[in-house]
């Protein structure tokens, strides 16, 4: 998912203490596909309830969220996706391919009795709904955070938000932030983060870490519009990228070519048609300019009812997520440098 640009940025490594004050603009579906891929059983099921309903994801809102905002005064602003741009339709239909291509793996291993393999498949074949994202919207109504709906890309919509000043910085694992032109991104913000990596079959524990988008690029000695080609030689969620071309040379070719307009014919026939439009999705995105909606004190009768009542939530938890949420009236957010 998003533009591999690890081995050309740079990263600063952060703490979530580091962050205090600070208000977050999160890519929320791509928060919660993280909940439903790592709070899973040993077998690799995802939480349920006992109408057989998934809940991983109301519990990493519940529980992980709260966390960040009472223990460490971040604040987040919840952005979800709107219907993804025609231009993504490949991708998504790749995606598909790959979480069935998972499942059947995972019954597989199943039956084989190997539960390493199946908790590795289960989480690759992790898939998002749109109830899900509508039952996490509720909740964070209830806890009184902040969301915005999209009117497509969640990740633009958050970058726009940091470039607006509503936000200190959009928070996404994808580079893609970047290329929508956030200032700032924070990247694996979340209490005890950590990165799944398929091939390896475990995950790892990350630090946050924080990228700003101007001292890329003078490193680079890219303009954004330059970032963009550069992506697209790698390859996006709208192209397949070029064959051979990595990050590093794909910065060595935008320098030398100054951009792709000007690439060789057998680089322009590996990418797509449609590129000059894929250019102005990332340059100007749709975009909501409607105000945030302010945080506010949590419904706390709602929140049992939801969770405990309608989900099998045990209320001695769902208290304590309320009683730290108790704790940050009267905090002040940090939106400068």
């Amino acid at each position: 998912m998003g533009v591999t640009l690890t081995p050309i940025t740079i990263r600063h490594p952060t703490s979530l203490e580091s962050l205090r004050g600070r208000t977050i603009a999160i890519d929320g579906n791509l928060e919660l596909y993280q909940f439903l891929s790592i709070m899973r059983t040993h077998d690799g099921q995802p939480l349920h309830d006992s109408a057989g309903r998934i809940t991983s994801h109301l519990n990493g809102l519940a529980f992980r969220t709260t966390r960040l905002i009472a223990d460490y005064d971040i604040r987040p602003i919840f952005v979800f996706d709107g219907p993804p741009p025609e231009l993504k339709r490949e991708e998504i239909r790749k995606r598909r391919e790959a979480r069935e291509k998972s499942q059947r793996e995972y019954e597989a291993a199943i039956a084989a009795g190997d539960t390493a393999t199946a908790w590795s498949k289960a989480i690759m074949g992790s898939r998002l709904t749109r109830p899900m994202v509508e039952e996490a919207k509720t909740l964070l109504t209830f806890l009184g955070v902040p969301w915005v709906q999209a009117p497509s890309e969640g990740e633009a919509q958050a970058a726009f938000l940091a470039q607006r000043g509503d936000a200190w910085a959009a928070g996404s694992k994808d580079y893609d932030s970047l290329l929508f032109g956030a200032p700032r991104f924070v990247r694996f913000l979340a209490v005890e983060s950590t990165e799944f990596l398929p091939s390896q079959r475990r995950s790892r524990a990350v630090p946050p870490e924080v990228l700003d988008l101007d001292e890329n690029l003078h490193a680079l000695g890219l303009t954004r519009e330059q970032l963009i080609d550069v992506a697209l030689l790698i390859g996006t969620d709208f192209n397949g990228g070029v064959k051979g071309i990595g990050p590093k040379t794909a910065v060595k070719r935008i320098r030398e070519w100054n951009s792709l307009d000007h690439a060789p014919p057998q680089v322009l026939a590996q990418l797509p048609e449609d590129i000059a439009a894929i250019r102005a999705f990332f340059l100007n995105p749709p975009v909501s300019t409607d105000p945030v909606p302010p945080p506010r004190d949590p419904d706390e009768s709602a929140v049992y009812r939801f969770l405990c009542e309608e989900r099998d939530f045990s209320r001695n938890r769902v208290h304590t997520a309320l009683e730290r949420l108790r704790g940050t009236k009267g905090h002040q957010s940090t939106l400068d440098i």
